[in-house]
């Protein structure tokens, strides 16, 4: 998919406005900016997965709970849902959708795009990484790398004065040039049903993906065969 952006280019408002699960793999390439004391850190996203609302038993807005912490999701799509999990783990979720329609998508896996920005999430991440994965393949990695806490939550993604933002990856981002697979999301036993939906997407063979699920990377086409609805 073309997003007629320039690289870099602050992915507009109107990105948002889609489901999310037509976000989730679309976000795969996209660029995720971090202004730090330090300096800014870019990063691009490898493996995201869907929550889609009142009707995902996944989601934290299962059948429209809607509470302090759920309250960004109820609102218009592109601000950032950071929740806190076991008291100790951040986890960065893309809100998207209409006002009124909880959805999201969790972002789970990044990896650096200069070695600059590498060193940079190193020092953030603040422990001893020695394989990719291990800095920034998964929720909790991802979000000490980059510094991500509940004080982000909230943040406009598509806002130029927003500290936590989308830029587009150019050529190859979304779910064009890439082999993608779509495997059931991780660690939600509780969702039933729903548990086994095939609503995690990331990139084959990348090293900063958090878990491979080698089932789904047998069964998975190519991004050109994905249903229409990856295709808008």
């Amino acid at each position: 998919m073309s997003l007629g952006l320039t690289p870099g280019e602050l992915l507009p408002r109107s990105f948002y406005s889609v489901s999310a699960l037509e976000a989730a793999p679309l976000l795969l390439g996209q660029i995720l900016e971090r202004d730090t004391e330090e300096g800014v850190i870019r990063c691009r996203i490898v493996e995201t997965e869907s929550y889609g609302g009142v009707e995902d038993k996944g989601s934290h807005a299962y059948g429209g709970r809607h509470t302090a912490r759920t309250e960004v999701m109820f609102g218009e799509g592109g601000a950032a849902y950071v929740y806190l999990i076991y008291g100790m783990y951040h986890c960065l979720n893309v809100v998207t959708g209409p006002q009124d329609d909880p959805q999201a998508v969790l972002i789970r896996a990044v990896e650096p795009l200069t070695l600059e920005d590498e060193v940079l999430m190193r020092r953030c991440r603040g422990s001893l990484v020695r394989r990719p994965a291990d800095l920034s393949g998964g929720p909790g990695k991802l979000c000490r790398a980059l510094g991500i806490d509940k004080a982000l939550n909230g943040a406009l993604f598509y806002s130029g004065a927003s500290p936590l933002r989308l830029a587009a990856g150019g050529p190859g981002a979304g779910i064009s040039g890439q082999r993608i697979v779509a495997a059931p999301r991780i660690n939600i036993p509780y969702a039933e049903e729903y548990a086994a939906k095939p609503w995690r997407f990331y990139y084959r063979d990348n090293p900063y993906v958090s878990i491979v699920d080698k089932n789904s990377e047998a069964r998975s086409k190519p991004s050109s065969d994905f249903p229409r609805l990856f295709n808008k």
